[in-house]
This record gives C-alpha cells, structure tokens and sequence, in this order.
C-alpha cells in the first residue's frame, strides 16, 4: 500500500463517518499519521471556552513492515494505548477500520 492509497483510505473512511455539518463545531473525527502509525481522534470545544478545541485520541493503528501487518490499539482510560485483544492485529487498513466502526466490546468510541 502507497502513501496515496493509505491518506485515500482514511479520506474515505473520515468523509463516511463524519457527523452532520450542523454539529461539527461540537463533535468532529479526524486523523493523523505518525511514522508508522495512524491516529484516529475527536475533536470537541473546551468545556469553558467553546473557542478552544482538544484532540481526543481514540483508536490507533501501526504498520509493522517484518509481518506486513496492522496492530491495533486502543485508549484505554489511563491514557496508555493497549493492544486491541480481540483482534490484535489485522493485513489490511480497511479492516482496521471495519474493526472501529463495528466497535463490538466499545473500546473506541464507547
């Protein structure tokens, strides 16, 4: 999988999952990519200052070249990213993110 191929995966997989226009300024996804690794993250007002935005991380995935596989994580509530163990690791991107839309034990968007 190129560069291209991954930023137009997640492109899609963000133009799909989005909230309606209407509540963006409230509640919006997004991603970033560090090294090897792609981040899923919310962004929402400061509870005090509705001009302000936080970043939430809230899914993780990383690109190990010697399996050429994906691991999965997830943020658990001490803030430490844990590998997803029902499914730790999968050969595609795209099943990463089936893996965060079906959110079968709600790990990632609760």
């Amino acid at each position: 999988m190129t560069a291209v191929d991954t930023i137009e995966t997640m492109e899609n997989y963000i133009s799909r999952n989005r909230p309606p226009k209407e509540i963006r300024n409230e509640l919006d996804i997004n991603y970033r990519i560090e090294n090897q690794s792609i981040i899923l993250f919310e962004i929402r007002p400061i509870w005090n200052d509705k001009t302000k935005y936080l970043n939430h991380d809230f899914a993780k995935t990383t690109f190990v070249k010697g399996s050429n596989k994906w691991k999965i994580y997830w943020l658990r509530g001490n803030l430490k990213w844990a590998l997803y163990e029902p499914k730790p690791e999968v050969k595609k991107l795209s099943d990463f993110l089936t893996e965060i839309e079906q959110d079968m034990f709600g790990c990632f968007r609760g």
